[in-house]
């Protein structure tokens, strides 16, 4: 299979403002979030790309998206109905083609030569299957994340065949059904928030905000779902992700950049110059 379609979510509440704030890439230049995520999209090979959207932001979005304007489709969700509703808002863009899929509110910030959403792009395109990017998370921090549970790939020690996913399981939840045999003690593979899926997620969130009617429809539900319906796997990466909604989130991301780029010598310097200084830390009360 070929991936030439990519969605990116950003309607929601506390996403919509995110994807526009600027940050230094690695070249020192100026750029917006969304700028930086549609580059990597269109370095995996990516040809068309939609963004979800509240109604109105789309013209917002269009202005901080400088040459890749012309590539880039709007589809609107109106109203806050979850993760799951707004991917779903994007069926008629994707049609029956697979998708590669990030959310919004994250940076990432590569540490191989390999771009991530090209490794994913790779790894799904020989499989032929859906794939998800994972992170090896520490049990305390699960609650924050979809987890998988299934087991490794032979022959590889990235690659996981998935068999059940749980959305922010509690450490008791993952215990008992996301163990992943090779990962280290009081480890689960939590999602990166970038995924390659199959048109069959499609047809699996329809069935489920069919369902659900008058509430909020999450993705993780239908991730579970494809699991049980055909080959599912997962990547998983070492590289860094920030989610710009939290505290720092984009302060974090900016600092990772630049320490990546070609200017690290005078950022390590600069810093350390700032941690050393005597009245950096406020006097105690």
């Amino acid at each position: 299979m070929k991936v030439k379609k990519a969605v990116i979510t950003a309607a929601a509440p506390d996403q919509r403002k995110l994807p526009i704030q600027t940050i230094r890439d690695m070249f020192g230049e100026e750029r917006s979030v969304l700028e930086m995520m549609v580059d990597e999209i269109v370095r995996a090979g990516v040809d068309e790309v939609c963004i979800v959207v509240y109604p109105g932001d789309e013209n917002t979005y269009k202005q901080v998206l400088s040459q890749h304007a012309d590539r880039v489709n709007f589809v609107h969700q109106d109203k806050p109905l979850g993760y799951g509703h707004a991917l779903f808002t994007a069926s008629s863009f994707t049609g029956e083609d697979p998708f590669l899929h990030l959310v919004g509110d994250h940076l990432y910030v590569k540490r191989s030569k390999k771009d991530i959403a090209r490794h994913l792009v790779e790894i799904a395109e020989e499989k032929s299957c859906s794939v998800s990017a994972v992170q090896s998370t520490r049990e305390a921090q699960i609650t924050q994340y979809g987890t998988v549970g299934g087991s490794r790939i032979q022959g590889r020690d990235d690659l996981y065949l998935i068999d059940s996913v749980v959305e922010k399981p509690t450490p008791t939840i993952a215990e008992q059904k996301l163990l992943v045999p090779g990962l280290r003690s009081g480890h689960y593979l939590c999602f990166f928030g970038m995924h390659v899926l199959t048109p069959t997620i499609m047809d699996l969130l329809k069935k489920n905000i069919s369902i659900n009617k008058n509430g909020k429809v999450g993705l993780s539900e239908s991730l579970n779902d494809l699991a049980t319906k055909e080959q599912y796997l997962a990547l998983e990466k070492t590289d860094f992700r920030f989610n710009m909604g939290t505290r720092y989130g984009l302060m974090k991301a900016q600092l990772a950049i630049a320490l990546s780029g070609e200017d690290r010598d005078r950022v390590m310097s600069e810093l350390l110059e700032f941690f050393v200084m005597k009245d950096f830390m406020p006097n105690k009360m």
